[in-house]
């Protein structure tokens, strides 16, 4: 069982010595102009970098996508502490004052000055998670620069709603108009 089947074929005299020397010769040649190594070994070693190209593309691609993310959570998370720091307590607050978000109407209750700097353009309404918050008009400005759909309500002086095709827009709405 331990001899090659070179040596069996030598013994049962179907190779001569000669042809055996002449196959072990050609063999060592062959390997060392491949240099050493065979095709399977090769094809594995270039499946092998393949797969490691294919695997460092993947693993760029997943840390990109993981960076972004960390950006969003931190740039969400410093706009949630902007707006924490500077909102105005509302806790006083008896007059309802309505506002449009999306598709429908919501109602908070605010104070009478509050109503008053909201109609000035002086506060704003913006969106903090499930509610709703007074804040300077300074801050709702920075805000509007960087995420637009968290500012609700922002009054600015001076300018006038757009009513290109509004049929009542010769008649004035008064601001302490209560809904």
């Amino acid at each position: 069982m331990g001899n090659s089947l070179q040596d069996q074929l030598l013994r049962a005299g179907l190779v001569s010595e000669q042809k055996l020397k002449q196959a072990r010769a050609d063999k060592r040649k062959t390997g060392k102009q491949s240099g050493g190594r065979n095709r399977a070994t090769e094809e594995n070693r270039s499946r092998t970098q393949l797969e490691a190209k294919e695997k460092a593309q993947r693993d760029r691609e997943l840390n990109l996508k993981r960076e972004e993310e960390a950006r969003r959570r931190a740039e969400e998370s410093e706009l949630r502490q902007l707006i924490h720091a500077h909102r105005l307590s509302r806790r006083e607050g008896d007059l309802p004052y309505s506002f449009r978000d999306g598709d429908s109407l919501k109602r908070v209750y605010v104070t009478a000055d509050q109503k008053k700097a909201l109609a000035a353009g002086k506060i704003a309404l913006v969106r903090q998670d499930q509610g709703y918050e007074a804040v300077p008009a300074e801050i709702a400005e920075r805000l509007l620069a960087r995420r637009p759909e968290l500012v609700l309500v922002l009054n600015r002086p001076g300018q006038e709603p757009e009513t290109a095709d509004d049929e009542y827009a010769e008649y004035q709405v008064p601001d302490d108009l209560m809904w």
